[in-house]
C-alpha cells in the first residue's frame, strides 16, 4: 500500500509540475509578444542584422526555450537532490547567459534593450511558477 501512495503523490506531483510549466509557458510567450508589440508601437526597431524579428516569433521562441526550461524541471525532481534549489540556480545562470547574444547583437540599443527585457519578462514568469512545484 505505500508503493501505491507514493506512486499517486509522484504521478500528483508530476501532474502538477507539468501543468504549472505549461500554462507559464503560455503566459511567458503572450508576455514577450506583448512586450516586442508596445516596443514596435513605440518605435523600437525589432530588426537585428538588417531582418526584422516578427512578433509571433518571440512567443514562439519563448515556448521552445521555456519548454526546455520545464524539461529540465523534471529531470532535476526526478534526479537532484534539491531540485527547486538546482533549477533556480542553473535557470537564473541560462537567463543571464541568454542575455550575452543581445548585448552582442548587430542592432541598435534600444532594440538590444527590448530583446534583454523580454528575456527578462520571461523568466521572471517561468521560473517561480515552475520552481513552486518542485520539492525544496
Amino acid at each position: 500500500m505505500t508503493t501505491t501512495a507514493q506512486t499517486t503523490r509522484t504521478t500528483t506531483a508530476f501532474g502538477a509540475l507539468i501543468g504549472a510549466g505549461v500554462l507559464a509557458t503560455v503566459a511567458a510567450s503572450a508576455t514577450t509578444m506583448a512586450v516586442a508589440a508596445v516596443g514596435r508601437a513605440a518605435g523600437v526597431s525589432l530588426d537585428v542584422s538588417g531582418a526584422p524579428i516578427p512578433v509571433t516569433g518571440f512567443g514562439v521562441l519563448t515556448a521552445v526555450f521555456a519548454s526546455i526550461g520545464v524539461l529540465l524541471a523534471v529531470l532535476l525532481s526526478r534526479f537532484a537532490r534539491r531540485p527547486r534549489r538546482a533549477f533556480v540556480r542553473t535557470t537564473v545562470v541560462l537567463t543571464v547567459l541568454s542575455l550575452v547574444p543581445d548585448v552582442l547583437a548587430d542592432a541598435g540599443t534600444p532594440t538590444k534593450a527590448l530583446l534583454m527585457l523580454t528575456h527578462l519578462a520571461a523568466a521572471s514568469i517561468v521560473i517561480p511558477a515552475v520552481a513552486r512545484r518542485l520539492a525544496a
